[in-house]
């Protein structure tokens, strides 16, 4: 029998895989795929950049911020499939001198 934390976590990685093939090629939270691999680098599990870059930031800049807020607890299985550390991740906005909005605390 399937235990029903391992039921929703599939549940909710397919619906993140979902929403980001429904974004197509607008991306995610308007970065496109490009633009979410120049933040990888500053976000990897394994030997992670010092600072993002400034391609990142730009692209962070022109993201919706509440957007990736809502990912923000969902998203870790997502991330690791892609090499991503979640806390990094979401740490990138503030690195690049960006304010995420409050309720993303």
């Amino acid at each position: 029998m399937v235990k029903p934390q391992a039921l929703a976590a599939a549940l909710l990685l397919v619906l993140v895989v979902s929403l980001a093939a429904t974004e197509g090629a607008h991306g995610i939270c308007g970065l496109s795929n490009g633009e979410f691999k120049l933040c990888q680098p500053a976000a990897a599990v394994n030997n992670p950049t010092d600072s993002p870059s400034s391609e990142c930031c730009a692209a962070l800049g022109k993201a919706n911020l509440s957007c990736i807020c809502r990912y923000k607890g969902v998203a870790g299985v997502w991330l690791r499939m892609y090499h991503i550390d979640a806390n990094r991740a979401m740490a990138l906005p503030g690195k690049c001198g960006l304010t995420m909005p409050s309720n993303c605390q």
